[in-house]
């Protein structure tokens, strides 16, 4: 407990006013998911990861089941990185996730060893996760919600 003098009332004000903003995570969350949903679908455009590499080429079999269609890893029909969504923990947290069934295998990879239903082994692509750019934003997003506590 604070011993407040006239003088202090001020500062306990504005350490009121912090704690209530801060005891409502809510918003904050949900901005820093929707930037990391953005940043996530942006990794469909430059094929890479979070950790910026490059996503692994199709192999020759990929290429010859989807003739019709580009080859480029993750990209082929756009579904999946068109069904990237965040989703607010209640106010602990937040979920950048894809429904599709498909989604870990894309993220974690795989081997027809493991899933014999693959007609090839499928290397990991990780969409999900953050980067450095992903962390740089996450840390003004908060700075910016503190700043406007105030």
């Amino acid at each position: 407990m604070i011993n407040v003098t006239v003088d202090d009332r001020a500062i306990l004000a504005a350490l009121r006013q912090l704690q209530n903003h801060a005891a409502n995570l809510r918003p904050v969350l949900k901005e820093i998911g929707e930037t990391l949903k953005e940043s996530t679908q942006q990794r469909f455009a430059s094929y890479t990861g979070p950790d910026g590499a490059m996503w692994e080429a199709n192999s020759d079999v990929t290429y010859e089941r989807k003739a019709s269609r580009s080859g480029i890893p993750l990209t082929d029909g756009g579904t999946l990185g068109n069904t990237i969504n965040s989703k607010l923990l209640g106010n602990d947290g937040v979920m950048i996730y894809s429904p599709m069934q498909y989604a870990a295998m894309m993220q974690f990879g795989g081997t027809k060893a493991e899933f014999p239903n693959l007609w090839g082994d499928i290397p990991a692509r990780p969409f999900l996760g953050i980067s450095t750019e992903d962390e740089s934003a996450i840390l003004a997003i908060i700075r910016d919600h503190l700043e406007s506590a105030f």
